[in-house]
């Protein structure tokens, strides 16, 4: 039986190394839910695109929207183009079943944006790295996935969301907040999401630690992790007190709600590593801020997201206030 919803995968590849795997997904996908990719190629890309994606696949190009994330313009272009209200959004890495898309979607019925729980697979030693980041953001609160589900209908009555922010999910989840949206955090449903390229995963360390630029407390607290640490070298006591507890607070994150059926029983042992490297990496972002942005595409994002009591102004005065700073 067919779902009552799209699936929108907002697409930018300049290379198509993976195309072969994403063309049997999206075949598999379109029997149980409309699928629509927004895809943003070069044109020449675009059109082999267009020869590869299966019958029933939409496929359509980006259309403009205000700001310089790419992966926004995609996104509002497939809600804007959806022929359901219910709408899950999804990265090019992200790898529903059946049973998860359905319970995603089902969700919609009592909110108006979902947050699932990814999952890596297959699990390189990079790979179950970062599963260190989401143990400790399920421990102290909820992980940001790849994909999230929507209300199409709240999103384009909130006027979008600002597409000149680097963490352009948690600035739509702040943009339904604003709107009187319920966000549900489906923290028990696991969503395959497939690992980079070592090599990508690489380069993407200073940007994802660029971030916490959005969450001030989380910020500061990771700003003093690499002073304490260097502080604590004389007393290695002190400094192994503080592993423990990294890896303690991780195993409550992989605890937490199901979490034991999602991560393997060594996944908190990573992530005194995980915050080892954003110790240092946000002082490099803190850099790049400086220098004005994280770089981004062919230019540079100054902005992560937007503060929710500036984003509560703007809805005061209009509906959408692009590119506010």
């Amino acid at each position: 039986m067919s779902l009552d919803a799209e699936y929108v995968l907002p697409l930018r590849w300049s290379d198509d190394a993976v195309l072969a795997e994403l063309v049997a997904y999206l075949t598999r996908l379109r029997e149980f839910i409309d699928v629509t990719v927004v895809d943003g190629s070069e044109p020449e890309r675009f059109s082999a695109h267009a020869r590869a994606f299966p019958p029933g696949v939409r496929h359509l190009p980006a259309e403009p929207w205000p700001g310089h994330n790419g992966k926004v313009a995609g996104v509002m272009t497939g809600l804007r183009s959806a022929r359901h209200d219910r709408v899950v959004l999804a990265d090019d890495d992200v790898r529903y079943d059946e049973g998860a898309l359905r319970a995603v979607v089902g969700m919609l019925d009592a909110g108006d944006l979902v947050r699932p729980q990814n999952v890596f697979d297959p699990a390189p030693w990079h790979a179950r790295w970062d599963t260190g980041r989401s143990l400790l953001n399920r421990a102290l609160g909820h992980d940001y996935p790849g994909t999230l589900a929507v209300r199409r209908s709240l999103v384009l009555a909130a006027g979008g969301y600002d597409g000149d922010v680097l963490f352009e999910n948690l600035e739509l989840i702040r943009t339904v907040q604003v709107a009187r949206g319920r966000v549900i955090a489906a923290d028990r449903i696991g969503v395959v999401r497939r690992p980079p390229e070592v090599g990508h995963f690489l380069r993407q360390r200073v940007r994802q630690a660029y971030d916490d630029f959005a969450q001030p407390a989380r910020l500061a607290a990771e700003l003093a992790v690499l002073p304490l640490a260097l502080a604590s070298l004389r007393r290695p006591g002190r400094l192994l007190a503080g592993v423990l507890a990294v890896v303690a607070l991780a195993e409550v994150g992989r605890r937490r709600a199901g979490g034991r059926r999602l991560f393997p029983a060594t996944a908190a042992l990573w992530a005194p590593a995980w915050l080892a490297e954003r110790a240092v990496c946000v002082w490099l972002a803190v850099g790049a801020r400086l220098r004005g942005g994280v770089r981004y595409s062919d230019g540079r994002l100054r902005r992560a997201a937007t503060p929710l009591r500036t984003l509560r102004r703007a809805s005061s005065r209009r509906r959408f206030v692009p590119n506010v700073r």
